[in-house]
This record gives structure tokens, sequence and C-alpha cells, in this order.
């Protein structure tokens, strides 16, 4: 049976990171990673709310698509909102897949903090900047703790997902914990 693998989690915990690793070691895996996806869209920079939500029907698509075939997808998305989340749910659940649900983690100010590093690695990448000058925009360090309370309450509603601790620094360990979750 062909999976959904969710990755959730506040912005700038290692979501796309792992993701990325996760298809690196395993063949045929696709990486929807609808962060990347939205960039497709003309005008995205000073619509990225708007490009995420144009962009979304064609990623489950491409999703369900995906896993009918007998193919795993992982999804690095932070989805706080339960309805949107069960979209991505009926999707795996449509296409004869199973939804697996795992929220990477850290304290609420360590999660904070990470955001406005995210990127570092990688300064040629304007994507970065854009999404922290829209974080900004939207309330800065407040909007980021709102998001991470916000899943935090949403972990408590959802029995299914399971809490990986990702520690600043320490990707190959958070990436094991991850590998352990899924065995």
């Amino acid at each position: 049976m062909s999976r959904l693998l969710h990755l959730n989690g506040p912005p700038g915990i290692g979501k796309s990171t792992l993701a990325r690793r996760y298809v690196e070691d395993h063949h045929g895996v696709l990486n929807c990673d609808i962060d990347s996806l939205r960039t497709f869209i003309g005008g995205w920079e000073t619509s990225f709310a708007e490009a995420g939500r144009l962009i979304r029907p064609a990623a489950l698509a491409m999703i369900q698509a995906y896993l009918a075939e007998g193919n795993d997808v992982v999804l690095p998305q932070m989805l706080v909102n339960p309805t949107e989340l069960a979209r991505f749910e009926a999707c795996a659940t449509q296409a004869g897949a199973s939804f697996v649900e795992r929220v990477l983690m850290d304290e609420e100010a360590s999660a904070v903090s990470r955001f406005h590093h995210r990127g570092d690695s990688d300064p040629d990448d304007p994507w970065h900047a854009q999404v922290r000058d829209i974080v900004a925009a939207e309330g800065g360090n407040e909007r980021l703790a709102h998001y991470h309370r916000a899943l935090t309450a949403l972990v408590a509603e959802r029995p299914d997902a399971q809490v990986i601790t990702s520690v600043e620094g320490a990707a190959d360990q958070t990436y094991q914990a991850l590998l352990d979750s899924l065995a």
C-alpha cells in the first residue's frame, strides 16, 4: 500500500530538509513541496497566500495520481487548519493509500528563533527572504508563536499524529527519529 507521509510543523523547523533527504534515500518517492510549487504561480512574491490557494488543487491531483500508481509521496507542509488537513488525508484515502502524520516540533521559543535562520545555507534562494518578509508583515514572532500553539492543539486532536522532536543543528538525529517512527 502506498502512503502519503505528511511532515507537518512550524515554519523553519526542517520539514523541507527532511523531505529532500527522505526522497534521496527512498527511490521513487515524490517530494510534493507545495511551497516550491507555489513559486510556479505568477505573482507569488506579492500574493503568497493566493499562490498557495491556487496551487493546492494541482498538488492534491498530483499526489492522488502518484499514490494511485502505488508510489509514496512525502508532503512537507505546515497545515494547521483541520479542514485543509482533511483534504490531504481524503486524497490519500481516495487513492487507496495510507496517510501518515509526523509533526516536527521544538520548544516554541526555539521554533520561532529557527525560522529567522531558515535559508541561511542557501543565500541565493530569494524564497526564504520573501517568506520572512511575509511573516513579518503578518505579525512576526507572534504569528510564528501562534502557528506553534495551533500545531500543538491540532496534534492533541489527531491521535495518529506522531511528534518528532526537531533539534536545531541535529538534522541527522531528527532524520533518524523520523525513520524510527516509520519502522
